[in-house]
């Protein structure tokens, strides 16, 4: 007769059985690690800069490519800062449910694949871009990776508050990409469409971080919110804001009336509102149900600032009338 203590099964002695992964499930956590909200920001100004380049629509050949060489090179970007940003990922709120640092399932991600699967999107998006279109715009992408991922996640990011400020500059690379695909060089448009989305990276994100302030502080990252106040933060935001428009405005000469028009309205908008922000900060006020807060106000508002700036250039650029 077998005795119960032998009918039991022997103590697992390799710990807690992980759930199994599906490979379903790895490559939605692989695009997730990508950031896909970012990146369509990145395409809404690539694809008008485009059509202000050829002065209407590139040859379709040269119009998609240089769309999936900028995605790949965005993703790749992305899943490496995400890589190298998982212990700060961890600790924030905002950030904990990304892949690397989920608790494990079906879809989990090891730090090791996430390396991998950056480093091939990156060959890829370059040799896409170098083969098809032209090496200017291949080597142009290939830069804002290595400037996203070593000056600013790794140089700048926990070691300095303007880290922003600077590092925000791999942001504006997506319109040189896009001008130097269409014509094969690099012209005034171009560099002044990148100081318009270098000058407009600081207020965007500045709000987002002062809805989020505590969460960069628990991570240790010197976010200008974590190391200056409120109303210093919200004077920065306003002097960057009309330094945005002031650049939006030099564009004026080779985008047309209508865009200048729409840049002019646009600008109002966003300047009444950074200044709505430095007005409202830092006042102790009773909440109101509903109401949306102020730095997040702003932060919405900035991205369909840039999405309709954009657009007024690419309605200027297909319209056979609009220019001066």
């Amino acid at each position: 007769m077998t005795s119960a203590a032998t009918a039991l099964p022997a103590p697992s002695s390799q710990g807690p059985v992980r759930p199994p992964r599906h490979p379903a499930a790895i490559a939605r956590s692989l695009f997730l690690l990508t950031k896909p909200r970012i990146i369509e920001l990145l395409l809404v100004t690539t694809i008008p800069t485009m059509l202000l380049a050829h002065r209407g629509l590139p040859s379709l050949r040269v119009f998609a490519v240089t769309l999936i060489g900028g995605t790949l090179a965005a993703a790749s970007a992305n899943t490496l800062n995400c890589y190298l940003d998982r212990d700060i990922d961890a600790v924030m709120r905002r950030t904990a449910h990304r892949p690397l640092v989920a608790k494990a399932g079906p879809g989990s991600i090891k730090p090791g694949e996430a390396l991998v699967s950056g480093i091939l999107l990156g060959a890829a998006a370059t040799l896409l871009l170098g083969l098809v279109v032209n090496w200017l715009a291949a080597c142009l992408a290939a830069g804002a990776i290595l400037f996203y991922v070593f000056v600013y996640t790794l140089g700048l990011k926990r070691r300095t508050a303007s880290n922003i400020v600077i590092g925000g500059a791999a942001g504006c690379f997506p319109v040189l990409v896009g001008w130097a695909a269409v014509t094969g060089t690099v012209a005034w448009p171009a560099a002044a469409l990148f100081a318009v989305i270098f000058l407009w990276t600081p207020p965007h994100f500045w709000a987002l971080a002062m809805r989020f302030r505590d969460d960069y502080a628990a991570a240790n990252v010197p976010m200008l919110p974590v190391v200056a106040t409120p109303q210093a933060v919200a004077r920065k935001i306003l002097r960057y804001s009309y330094a945005m428009v002031a650049a939006t405005l030099a564009l004026a000469p080779d985008a047309g009336w209508i865009y200048t028009v729409c840049a002019a309205g646009l600008g109002g908008w966003f300047l009444v509102e950074a200044h709505r922000l430095r007005g409202q900060v830092g006042q102790v006020l009773a909440p109101v149900p509903g109401a949306t807060p102020a730095p997040m106000r702003l932060f919405h508002l900035s991205i369909a600032y840039l999405t309709l700036l954009f657009t007024a250039i690419a309605v200027t650029a297909l319209l056979p009338w609009g220019r001066w």
